[in-house]
């Protein structure tokens, strides 16, 4: 079996296996062809995966003699040309790129999303999400720091007190989680704000003040994702941001729903009450953002508040994003491959069936095949 590694689009620095997790994949008996490039922007070149064991290819090289390839992004149209009968392993977003997998199935094309991977326990050596999203959430605060006019923690000087300043994180998933550390560390006053009950203790064990607003529909079995809330609790919940948001310095964003345009949480009438200087961090600017004035990729400055949209800041630590990313992959293809080099599509297994989207051409994902009807 040969699995391939391709280079990935100008706007991404991550690379699918980095040369450390070459050994691995040998010792199962499986042949690894590295697009030339693939690991620049990761800090590995082709030479380190060559001593590794990988082999170096071009793309169409790669693509035609591999079995299953690895690209984060989705692939080229040219590409997808060229990937009949091959197994595509990556993130995809196929809740909001249902047509394009509609596409994949026409091609023949397997396709595997590790953003659908299910969110079990099993699951969490292979979860991507939560090893991305904790970067993210590191990186978030440190973006904030860098555009924030003044210090993050409190100084007595003999010149005067500088007071701490104040950060209000909306979302306490993984990368929110690790928003409260970080800014934390660098000495933050930390508010959090979660629509599940249960995150509370975390986020006070983290050294944060959780902001309640009661009545938020339960979302105990929604998979570990966020799920809509009633007009009622919404509007609360409005109410509440609008309280906090005026008093915060930084405001990190962090939800999203699976499938749907990310929830606006944050208006233009409170990003105008905020104070001048202040900066809004919104990782759901892929699927909207939510701010009112989010845009992805870009960054917005409204009433003297700069309203950052990224929802890659994984990218800009390639490196260790890279690493995990990587040994995701690497635990996720032990439910597929064997120690011996034996490839086994077995869909009795969850993960496997959960994370498969496209498949003998036809689209294996229930939630996908009503999007195309």
């Amino acid at each position: 079996m040969i699995i391939g590694v391709l280079k990935e689009p100008a706007h991404e620095t991550r690379v699918s296996l980095l040369p450390e997790h070459i050994s691995t994949l040998k010792k199962w008996n499986v042949e690894v062809f590295i697009e030339s490039g693939a690991g620049t922007r990761a800090f590995a070149n082709d030479e380190k995966y060559t001593e590794a064991g990988g082999i170096i290819k071009s793309r169409n090289e790669v693509i035609q003699n591999s079995d299953i390839i690895l690209l984060i992004n989705i692939p080229q149209q040219t590409d997808i040309e060229n990937l009949q009968s091959k197994i595509l392993l990556g993130v995809y977003q196929p809740l909001y790129n249902a047509a394009l997998m509609n596409d994949f199935a026409k091609k023949g094309i397997t396709v595997f999303s590790m953003d659908m991977l299910p969110r079990t326990t099993r699951a969490q050596s292979m979860d991507i999400l939560s090893s991305q999203a904790n970067i993210a959430g590191y990186k978030a605060v440190l973006t904030a720091a860098n555009l924030f006019p003044k210090y993050f923690p409190m100084f007595m000087t003999a010149a005067g007190s500088i007071p701490p300043a104040k950060l209000l994180i909306l979302g306490a998933g993984v990368a929110g989680l690790q928003a409260i550390a970080t800014g934390r560390r660098l000495g933050a006053v930390v508010e959090v704000f979660d629509t599940r009950p249960a995150v509370k203790e975390e986020v006070m064990s983290l050294g944060a003040k959780f902001i309640e607003v009661e009545g938020a529909a339960d979302a105990s079995k929604a998979g570990g994702y966020a799920v809509e809330q009633s007009d009622d609790f919404k509007q609360r919940q409005k109410a509440k941001i609008a309280e906090r948001i005026a008093l915060a310095d930084i405001v990190i964003t962090t939800a999203q729903i699976p499938g749907k345009k990310a929830p606006i949480l944050v208006t233009t009438s409170m990003i105008e009450a905020m104070k001048n200087g202040s900066v809004i961090i919104d990782l759901a600017a892929a699927t909207g953002g939510n701010t009112e004035i989010t845009k992805n990729d870009e960054t917005v400055f409204h009433n003297g508040v700069s309203i950052v949209g990224n929802s890659n800041l994984a990218s800009t630590m390639p490196g260790d994003a890279s690493k995990m990313y990587g040994k995701n992959i690497l635990n996720f293809l032990q439910l597929m491959i064997s120690k011996e080099g034996v490839f086994n599509l077995n869909f009795e297994d969850d993960l496997v069936a959960g994370t498969c989207i496209v498949h003998d051409g036809a689209i294996k994902n229930e939630k996908i095949k009503e999007l195309i009807k």
